[in-house]
């Protein structure tokens, strides 16, 4: 079985105060999909992403990175394949400079010198950053932050990279860097986002979570033509499977 597998089995997450995030919730994701999980907010999506790499710790159920089942003995080996990109980028950053940061990962796996300046150098042009290496994380702006905190997970090469709303706060150029980076990343691809259009482009596969719950798994060109699912889901079609009703009657508006 491929290591690139990625399997969640009768998932539950209930947090201290009684909340309940994830119900019940089971997928298998094979290598080389690009798989999008959407929803509201408080849907469950960042609690379950979370869960795929030990940043949380499930209530019930199981996680499996291809064989092996997430535990606290195997975390350092699942770590390793299944990089975690969060929301905020500051949650990543925190070394004196961006080499420092992307830099940290590498070192972690113990690799020294020439191995490592390799490491963050491919991870740092990946995203169009190799121009930051000498600055502070603080004085990027926020597009900047995000690439530099893709780099860190990018220099660890893991076989599956999981993202939490990579494209939010960005510009629109920054927002195509990202996305012209997620298509050339041919390894297996997880991640959250409300920008639709984005799921559309880059993912063939959608899972819509509602109240923690999976509503749908399927192709993602069926799941955003199912108009009474996205209404149950509190989710609207991406800007380019909306039609204009007003164009037309603004031409007709305008004829003799």
């Amino acid at each position: 079985m491929s290591h690139h597998i990625v399997e969640v089995t009768h998932l539950q997450h209930i947090y201290p105060d009684g909340t309940i995030a994830i119900k019940d919730v089971s997928f298998c994701i094979t290598h080389g999909e690009s798989v999008a999980i959407i929803g509201a907010n408080g849907a469950g999506k960042s609690t379950l992403l979370q869960h795929l790499n030990g940043c949380l710790e499930a209530t019930s159920g199981q996680i499996r990175i291809g064989d092996t089942p997430l535990s606290k003995r195997t975390l350092p080996d699942i770590r390793r394949t299944v990089g975690m990109v969060f929301q905020n980028p500051d949650d990543q950053l925190f070394m004196p400079t961006v080499f420092d940061d992307v830099a940290f990962g590498p070192l972690n796996l113990g690799l020294e010198g020439m191995h490592v300046e390799k490491r963050v150098t491919e991870a740092l042009t990946q995203v169009g950053a190799g121009h930051l290496a000498t600055k502070p994380p603080y004085h990027l702006s926020g597009g900047e932050k995000k690439r530099v905190a893709i780099a860190t997970v990018l220099a660890m090469t893991p076989d599956i990279l999981v993202l939490d709303e990579p494209t939010s706060g960005l510009d629109s150029f920054a927002r195509r860097q990202i996305m012209s980076l997620l298509k050339e990343f041919h390894h297996t691809k997880i991640f959250t986002s409300h920008d639709l259009d984005m799921v559309l482009d880059i993912c063939q596969r959608t899972i819509i979570l509602h109240e923690g719950a999976i509503m749908a798994d399927g192709p993602t060109g069926e799941i955003f033509q199912n108009d009474d699912l996205l209404a149950t889901c509190h989710l609207e079609k991406p800007f380019a499977l909306q039609g204009c009703p007003g164009h037309s009657r603004d031409t007709d508006a305008t004829k003799p």
